[in-house]
C-alpha cells in the first residue's frame, strides 16, 4: 500500500513538472507580449505629442515672424480740411484751440484776417490719431459747416520696409567700424573712414524718415478755416467783354511800370556812385588831350604859277576875237 501510494505520488509529481513548465512559458510569453505592446504604446504616445507640438508650434512661429497687420496696428496718416462759417471768428478760433489742447494736441499754424467785412481765421491743428474723428466733429459744431475733406494714407508697408532697412544699415555700420578698428595701413584707414561716414549718413537719413512717418501717424493734421457770417462763398462768375479786357490791360500796364520803376530805383544809387565819377574822369581826360595838341598857325600863302615871258597867263581868260562891223 505504501509502495503504491509512493508510486502514485511520484507519478503525479512527474506529471506536474511539465505542466508547471508549460504554464511558466505561457506566463513569460504573455508578459513579453504585454511589455512589447506597452513599449509600442509608450513610443507612439511619445511621438504623438511631439508631432502635435511641432504642428502647433509651426503656426506660432510663423505668426511671430510675420508683421502684425491688423486694422488697429496699421500705420495710417489722417489729414482733414474743413471750412466753418461762424458769427464770431475770434471766439470760434479760441474754442478750436481749447478743444485741440484738451484732446492732447497743439496748434501748428495760425493765420487770422480781422477785417469786419471779411474776417477769417485759418488754423493748422495737430491732434492724436485716435481722437481725429472726435475733434473734427467738435469743430464742425462751432458753426455751420460748409466743407469737409478727410484723407487717409496707409504707410504700414513703408514703415515695415524702413524698419528692415534701418536694421540692415545698422549692421553695415557696425561691420565698417570693426574693419576700421583693424585697419593696418593709411590707405585702408582713409577708405574705411569714408565708407563708414557714408553708411552713417544713410542710416541717419533712414532714421529721419522713420521719425517723420512716426510723427505723421501719431499726430493727425486738421486744417480748419473759420469765416464770418458776411463772407460770400459763392463762386465768382467769369466776366468777358471789351471793358474787362481794357481794365485787365491797364492793370498789367501799371504793374509793368511799377516793376520798371522798382528796377530803376534799385539801379539809381549804383548809377550815381559809378556814373558821376566816370563822367568827371572822361571830361578831365578830354581836357588833357586838348592841351597836348600844338596850336594851329596861319595858313601858308601859295603863289600863283608864273607862265612863259610874253605869253598869256595860264590863269588869264582866253582872248576874245575881234568882230568886223558891216559897211
Amino acid at each position: 500500500m505504501r509502495i503504491g501510494a509512493g508510486m502514485s505520488v511520484r507519478g503525479k509529481r512527474r506529471r506536474g513538472v511539465p505542466l508547471a513548465a508549460v504554464g511558466l512559458v505561457a506566463v513569460l510569453l504573455a508578459g513579453g507580449c504585454s511589455a512589447e505592446s506597452s513599449q509600442n504604446d509608450r513610443g507612439t504616445a511619445a511621438q504623438a505629442p511631439a508631432g502635435a507640438g511641432q504642428d502647433q508650434a509651426a503656426p506660432g512661429q510663423a505668426g511671430a515672424g510675420a508683421p502684425d497687420l491688423r486694422v488697429d496696428q496699421r500705420s495710417i496718416i489722417y489729414t482733414g480740411t474743413m471750412q466753418v462759417q461762424v458769427d464770431d471768428v475770434e471766439r470760434a478760433a479760441r474754442a478750436a484751440i481749447d478743444t485741440v489742447t484738451a484732446a492732447g494736441g497743439f496748434v501748428g499754424g495760425d493765420q487770422r484776417h480781422s477785417e469786419a467785412a471779411d474776417a477769417r481765421a485759418e488754423l493748422e491743428l495737430r491732434v492724436p490719431a485716435a481722437k481725429f474723428t472726435t475733434v473734427v466733429d467738435e469743430l464742425a459744431k462751432l458753426g455751420r459747416q460748409q466743407r469737409r475733406e478727410v484723407h487717409t494714407q496707409d504707410v504700414t508697408e513703408e514703415t515695415i520696409d524702413l524698419d528692415a532697412r534701418i536694421t540692415s544699415q545698422r549692421a553695415r555700420v557696425e561691420s565698417a567700424r570693426k574693419l576700421l578698428a583693424r585697419a593696418s595701413s593709411i590707405s585702408d584707414l582713409i577708405s574705411l573712414e569714408n565708407e563708414l561716414a557714408k553708411r552713417e549718413a544713410d542710416l541717419a537719413s533712414l532714421e529721419a524718415k522713420k521719425r517723420r512717418l512716426a510723427d505723421l501717424t501719431a499726430l493727425s493734421t486738421i486744417t480748419v478755416t473759420f469765416v464770418g457770417a458776411d463772407a460770400s462763398t459763392a463762386e465768382k462768375k467769369t466776366e468777358i467783354g471789351f471793358l474787362v479786357g481794357l481794365r485787365g490791360g491797364w492793370q498789367v500796364f501799371l504793374a509793368s511800370v511799377t516793376v520798371l520803376l522798382t528796377v530803376l530805383g534799385a539801379l539809381l544809387p549804383w548809377l550815381l556812385a559809378i556814373g558821376v565819377p566816370l563822367a568827371i574822369l572822361l571830361r578831365m581826360l578830354r581836357r588833357r588831350r586838348r592841351r597836348r595838341m600844338p596850336p594851329a598857325g596861319p595858313a601858308p600863302v601859295v603863289a600863283p604859277p608864273i607862265g612863259p615871258v610874253g605869253g598869256p597867263s595860264p590863269t588869264a581868260p582866253p582872248p576874245v576875237p575881234a568882230t568886223r562891223s558891216a559897211p
